[in-house]
């Protein structure tokens, strides 16, 4: 049987899927969810709000350069942008990553784009239901921050993204690799050690702490 978590992100991801042909991330407790849970992305508000900026401003340069003979996802987290999707020609996919390059504060540009056929709205609609499976999973593991991951997901590829320690890594990859339909894992993650993250948590508990 799922758990109620489950069937809602199950529940929103496919609805996602019929009103949409790009396949975008549903976040698990990052900004897009709620003001209330910005403060448990191990983001700074700052470079939040410029990972949604260099997302909004690569999307559409690629799309008022190359137009609909490319289907483009582009993610941003932590300034490093994931494209995934497809063009038709190398150089097509060389362009989005020139475009990427180019766009303001990215820091780097990981290029998983792959050469052929746009990709079908069935194929991106599987997507959308792997990677709720996968976020519902991240959900359900105890030993797990689930809104410190980043998921996406192209052609059964789950990308992970986010500032963890390895050991988080290590696990979140387990856990994907888990979910059926799932053809690979792909970690784009940021590693930081347990003693960042402890300082982490620290700072956030002194924003947390009302003043006298």
């Amino acid at each position: 049987m799922m758990t109620k978590t489950r069937c809602l992100i199950l529940a929103a991801a496919l609805g996602g899927a019929l009103l949409q042909t790009a396949c975008v991330p549903l976040i698990v407790g990052g900004a897009a969810v709620g003001g209330a849970l910005v403060a448990t992305d191990r983001r700074t508000s700052g470079t939040q709000l410029e990972d949604q900026g260099i997302e909004l401003k690569t999307s559409n340069r690629i799309r008022e350069q190359l137009g609909d003979r490319v289907h483009i996802n582009v993610n941003s987290y932590n300034r490093m942008v994931l494209l995934t999707g497809e063009t038709r020609t190398d150089e097509d996919r060389a362009a989005v990553e020139r475009i990427a390059q180019g766009v303001e504060n990215v820091s780097s540009v990981l290029n998983e784009v792959g050469v052929g056929m746009l990709s079908s709205l069935s194929s991106r609609a599987n997507d959308v239901t792997i990677s709720a499976k996968v976020k519902a999973s991240l959900v359900d593991a105890k030993d797990l921050i689930s809104n410190a991951f980043y998921v996406v997901v192209e052609r059964g590829n789950v990308y992970i993204m986010g500032r963890v320690t390895e050991r988080e890594a290590n696990r979140a990859t387990e856990i994907a690799r888990g979910v059926r339909g799932v053809q690979k894992v792909v970690r784009a993650m940021e590693i930081i050690s347990e003693q960042e993250l402890a300082a982490m948590g620290q700072a956030q508990s002194k924003r947390a702490t009302p003043s006298e």
